[in-house]
């Protein structure tokens, strides 16, 4: 067994290990664990945000008048906010095990693909000389991440399509530069196909995938203007990109598919207090805004100073696909009104963890690892017990 087929076993079963310490107390019901009760079982697993209102995506294709069938108490809009990929994996499985199983069926399988995807990111990149520290590292580092793919939610499919998206793309741009000397030269639009085919489905999932194509053309332009390429070489070029045109067809599709069910193209827009883009930026730290409503937002601070210091780093070690990506996300994020700012930023921490290799990987930072622990797995319990939605029976929704 070579080094590599040892590493995604090892990945594997960490992953698995990892959702099943956290798991655990909820399955045996304690009293008592640092204060925190778990006598309600697992069903606080089950009745986490977003999970359920994903199944109801899943039940209901978005039809209203499915949706007001089933034992909920939000408007139909209000879906149109979740985009439809994660429910459609759910509903995959849902033969086999029920929609409750199949939501974390979905979330733990996202969740091993994302490591072992981040995982050949840096290991086919040479990005660190600790591929597998780095990968295992990612598991429970930002712990909102550890929180969300835990439960059922659907970033761990769209952090598992965004790493596809951008490793692709980086394997188009050096392809670029050697495929000239390889003996069998890959398809020059093979990886690009591959870049905006996962770019869709990431888009497909969450609507922040729209940030992939919006980095992915920055990026692009800001290539050809230093190349100082002539205009009819920058459209010749400019054609060769063409398949990332994939990543905004999601939208029209999306926007189609509400058109037929909600008898409105702009659903999205009008799906209640569901998106935060407020103008002007920082105003998270207005106590009036209802999804903020706190003046302990100290965090918030740092998340942005590590988010756009990881964002010029990147570019810095000249992973420009990287940078521009995570730079795009966390301007994006100044403009969101939400206190769970860390959840929102959660698709470019994986590439912040790449910025900040060298510290991660270092002795100091493995001892500071071991002491925080533990506030790691108590903080991620003690969200997870709060953040439960108002369904006191999930299995109604099986």
């Amino acid at each position: 067994m070579n080094k590599t087929v040892k590493d995604i076993l090892t990945l594997t079963l960490s992953t698995l290990l990892t959702t099943f310490l956290i798991w655990l107390p909820h399955f045996l019901t304690i009293t008592n664990f640092y204060g925190l009760n778990f006598t309600e079982g697992f069903n606080t697993i089950y009745r986490n945000f977003d999970g359920i209102e994903y199944i109801i995506i899943a039940k209901s294709f978005y039809n209203p008048e499915a949706i007001a069938t089933l034992p909920q108490s939000l408007s139909a809009s209000y879906y149109a906010a979740h985009f439809p990929l994660y429910s459609l994996l759910i509903l995959l499985f849902t033969p086999f095990l029920g929609f409750l199983k199949s939501m974390l069926f979905v979330t733990l399988i996202s969740t091993i693909g994302s490591v072992i995807a981040f995982y050949f990111l840096l290991k086919d990149f040479k990005l660190t000389s600790q591929p597998l520290f780095l990968s295992l590292l990612f598991l429970i580092l930002p712990a909102r991440w550890l929180i969300v793919h835990s439960v059922g939610s659907s970033e761990p499919t769209f952090i598992l399509l965004t790493i596809l998206s951008v490793y692709y793309l980086m394997k188009f741009e050096q392809s670029d530069f050697i495929h000239l000397k390889l003996k069998n030269p890959p398809k020059k639009n093979s990886y690009i196909f591959y870049s905006g085919f996962y770019g869709l489905l990431a888009l497909l999932t969450r609507p922040p995938g729209i940030l992939l194509g919006i980095s992915f053309g920055i990026y692009i332009l800001w290539k050809m203007l230093k190349e100082k390429v002539s205009l009819n070489q920058f459209f010749k070029q400019l054609k060769i990109y063409y398949p990332l045109l994939l990543i905004p067809l999601g939208l029209v599709l999306i926007f189609t598919w509400y058109h037929f069910t909600y008898n409105d193209f702009f659903a999205y827009f009008h799906s209640g207090d569901n998106i935060h883009l407020t103008f002007p930026p920082f105003q998270v730290f207005n106590i009036a805004q209802p999804w903020v409503g706190d003046i302990w937002l100290e965090d918030i601070i740092y998340i942005y100073i590590l988010g756009f210091l990881g964002g010029l780093t990147l570019l810095k070690q000249k992973l420009y696909p990287i940078g521009f990506f995570v730079l795009s996300f966390f301007i994006a994020s100044i403009l969101v009104a939400h206190r769970d700012i860390s959840r929102y930023t959660l698709p470019a921490f994986p590439f912040l963890l790449i910025a900040y290799e060298k510290v991660l990987t270092s002795k100091e930072f493995k001892i500071v690892l071991l002491i925080v622990a533990l506030g790691i797995y108590l903080y991620s319990q003690n969200y997870i017990l709060q953040n439960t939605a108002p369904f006191p029976n999930p299995n109604l929704f099986n």
